[in-house]
């Protein structure tokens, strides 16, 4: 049984979400300390052989390996669960991992599963590439169309999964639509919270059955390390992924989980502010002449701005994508190099979530490993540029972004 699923000790119930991201662990040792601890050991050390062996059988709680579990990652899983307001999570290496475990853990050669045609190109190669040698059917769908999803629908059916919003052009799907559409059919229907984040919105609570991180993202929050996790119910939890985890071995490492756990605390106050400082870039990127579209669900603009305000808690997040104008494909890529290359203050980097705004091109790098038609389909054209907004004082980043902007019309 995965640990994360226990309450978490001598905390009272009914506490805030920001009380829960500082509070929320596993029982201190007997050296008392404040500050989590950092259990960096790869086995642990059984009182008899016959506690052992029943340890190792999952009849008796207790670390034995920590493939199979450690303390440290059972407190960033415990913390994360009660954030997502799920019965459990599960912290993986990455947040690709935690997709593929889940693919391993819920579907078989025959599955059907429908996708968002527009989520992050690695989800898409993954689904559509990977899992396919395996027998496994994924259909790409339009991510707002919610009839493109029901008639996508086959007898076997059995996941949808869906990215909300979507990486890079934040486009925003209805949540509890979905889950009725999914349910509907005898599927489950998986959400990537990762540009949200559970301060944003949460998936289980709009009826998704199990949601999708990259702890790497905003979870971490300065770019430090690589994490991943899914939370859900204890039936898939810690009755399909759990025991999956323990052969397939993408578990999260102790220092990682312990540097995201810390990560957390801070989670809503970064969140807040970085999206505050987006919606005024974003603002402003519109005005901007170089500049043909913002895609920014904060923005009145954004074709499903009120659907996202109303999941979102009235947010638009932290992310930003906007495309340049120009007369060719060619003639946007030179101007969204130059706008990139021009800049002092933003990092060109392609994480997103971190303090520090981070500027980068995905048709060449998130979605680079795509076909034409797929960047196509997923909207990710030559000229479009996506910034993760982090922390710096907002002049700063415009001023950083107009050194490219306002003479991008001579390049090219």
């Amino acid at each position: 049984m995965n640990s994360a699923s226990k309450p978490s000790p001598d905390l009272p119930d009914g506490l805030h979400p920001d009380t829960l991201a500082v509070r929320v662990t596993v029982p201190r040792s007997q050296y008392g300390e404040h500050s989590e601890a950092l259990y960096l050991t790869s086995c642990f050390v059984q009182p008899d052989s016959e506690t052992s062996a029943r340890r190792f059988a999952s009849q008796e709680e207790g670390y034995t390996y920590t493939r199979t579990s450690n303390p440290t990652v059972t407190g960033f899983e415990r913390r994360l669960a009660a954030l997502e307001g799920a019965e459990s999570a599960i912290a993986t290496a990455s947040g690709m991992s935690a997709i593929l475990l889940m693919g391993l853990g819920l579907l078989k050669s025959g599955d059907h599963v429908i996708c968002s045609q527009s989520m992050f190109g690695s989800t898409i190669k993954m689904f559509g590439t990977d899992f396919a040698k395996f027998g496994v059917e994924t259909t790409f769908v339009s991510q707002t169309d919610t009839a493109a999803w029901q008639a996508a629908l086959k007898p076997n059916t059995r996941l949808l999964f869906a990215e909300t919003p979507t990486n890079p052009l934040t486009e925003v799907c209805d949540i509890a639509a979905l889950a009725a559409i999914a349910h509907g059919a005898g599927a489950l229907l998986a959400v990537d919270n990762c540009f949200a984040t559970p301060i944003l919105q949460r998936p289980l609570s709009l009826g998704a059955d199990l949601v999708i991180h990259s702890g790497t993202k905003f979870l971490d929050g300065q770019g430090r390390v690589m994490a991943g996790a899914i939370c859900g119910p204890s039936k898939y939890v810690d009755g399909i992924f759990a025991p999956l985890i323990r052969s397939a071995g993408v578990v999260l490492s102790p220092f990682n989980a312990w540097v995201v756990a810390k990560g957390l605390e801070t989670l809503s106050l970064r969140v807040k502010a970085q999206s505050a400082n987006a919606l005024q870039i974003a603002k402003w990127l519109e005005q901007h002449p170089a500049i043909d579209r913002v895609f920014y669900p904060g923005l009145e603009s954004h074709p499903q701005h009120a659907l996202a305000m109303a999941q979102q808690g009235g947010i638009g997040g932290a992310v930003i994508a906007f495309s340049v104008r120009g007369n060719s494909p060619e003639q946007t890529r030179a101007r969204a190099f130059h706008v990139i290359d021009s800049a002092r203050v933003c990092s060109i980097a392609t994480n997103l979530g971190d303090v520090k705004t981070l500027i980068s091109h995905p048709a060449s790098t998130s979605h680079g490993r795509l076909s034409e038609e797929q960047r196509q389909a997923a909207g990710v054209v030559q000229g479009l540029i996506r910034l993760a907004v982090g922390l710096e004082h907002v002049p700063d980043i415009q001023t950083d972004l107009a050194r490219g902007l306002d003479n991008c019309a001579s390049v090219g």
